[in-house]
C-alpha cells in the first residue's frame, strides 16, 4: 500500500512566498540598524530626562551608564542621582529604557574615550 502524503506546507510563522516555477521566493527583512545608534553595554551617554541636581527636580541632560540592551531595540540606562518618569515618580533602581531611535538619547561627549585614550570611571 502506497500512501499519498500532502506536500509540507509552510508553519504559520514562516515567510516563505509561493511562487511560479523559475522564480525566486523573496524574503522581506528588517534594515539593519544605523551605526550610529548603536550602544554597547558600559558606554557612557546623556539622556534628556527629570532628575535631581542641587535638591531641586529639573528637566535637562543626564550623563548615565547603557546596562542592557534588549533585542536591539531597547536600551537600559541607569543613573547615580534621582530620575523621575513623566507623571512624577522617583524611579527607585535609577534605571529608565529608551528605544533606540529615541531624540533623548545619546551618546556622551567624554574627550578622552573619542581621543582613543584610556577609559576612566566618569564622575557624575
Amino acid at each position: 500500500m502506497n500512501s499519498v502524503r500532502p506536500p509540507k506546507q509552510p508553519s504559520s510563522g514562516t515567510s516563505v512566498r509561493r511562487l511560479r516555477a523559475g522564480k525566486m521566493a523573496q524574503y522581506s527583512f528588517m534594515r539593519a540598524p544605523d551605526t550610529a545608534l548603536s550602544f554597547d553595554v558600559g558606554d557612557v551617554v546623556e539622556v534628556f530626562c527629570d532628575h535631581e541636581k542641587n535638591s531641586n527636580r529639573v528637566r535637562g541632560w543626564l550623563k548615565g551608564v547603557v546596562v542592557q540592551i534588549e533585542n536591539s531595540k531597547m536600551v537600559a540606562v541607569q543613573f547615580r542621582s534621582n530620575v523621575y518618569l513623566t507623571d512624577g515618580w522617583m524611579v527607585p533602581d535609577h534605571i529608565l529604557w529608551y528605544p533606540l531611535t529615541s531624540d533623548q538619547i545619546r551618546h556622551s561627549g567624554t574627550g578622552a574615550a573619542k581621543k582613543g585614550g584610556k577609559k576612566e570611571i566618569p564622575d557624575y
